[in-house]
């Protein structure tokens, strides 16, 4: 073999090399950026679950106390109203902008300050606060609301791994030539970030 034949081959395998190298490379970051976003989905459908689960909940604490209050119309109104427009957003795939997360935030929060009227009311009526259909309703919301805010928390680490991951370079590069974009996290309400005022 000539030594030309040799330098051929030599730079025949250092092409492939570097090829497959920047192939397996390019595979790898790409294959985790998929990773991490099947994540974020599987925790957004978790949140959603939980959501749902809540949204279920509401007719029969609607009808519990209802059966009690024939005369709180309005907070039964606005229950069912918000509870529509919660569940009208429940098919909806993971927000993809921060416009998308806040309208979803805002139904959720419409939601819940629905749910605390309807709490509020059953404080009226000593008999219906000591039934036990009532009781175990708002036991299940208590918990309900504690898997919220779990799932919320977790789906929030999924997306800040996937933003960290999509964000480095070199990786950056590789979501930008495939679509992948950065992913809006649940932030607090405006009520949660003002301090309440005590007055004794």
């Amino acid at each position: 073999m000539s030594n030309s034949t040799k330098k051929i081959l030599i730079v025949v395998a250092a092409i492939v090399v570097v090829a497959f190298g920047a192939w397996r490379f390019f595979v790898g970051n790409y294959n985790s950026i998929v990773t991490y976003d099947e994540a974020v989905e599987a925790s957004w459908a978790q949140v959603q679950n939980q959501y749902q689960r809540r949204v279920d909940l509401i007719p029969n604490l609607v009808a519990t106390v209802k059966g009690y209050a024939t005369h709180e119309q309005d907070t039964f109104v606005q229950v069912t109203q918000a509870r529509a427009a919660a569940e009208s957003m429940a098919g909806a795939g993971v927000p993809q902008s921060a416009k998308e997360m806040e309208n979803f935030q805002a139904a959720q929060n419409t939601l819940t300050a629905g749910v605390r009227s309807l709490l509020a009311v059953a404080e009226n009526y000593p008999e219906l606060k000591a039934n036990e259909n009532f009781l175990a309703l708002q036991d299940q919301l208590e918990g309900t609301e504690n898997r919220i805010a779990v799932a919320r928390q977790d789906y929030n680490r999924a997306v800040q791994i996937y933003n960290t991951f999509i964000r480095r370079f070199p990786q950056s590069v590789i979501a930008n030539q495939h679509g992948f974009e950065k992913r809006p996290q649940f932030a607090a309400s405006q009520e949660a970030q003002s301090a309440p005022k005590v007055e004794f």
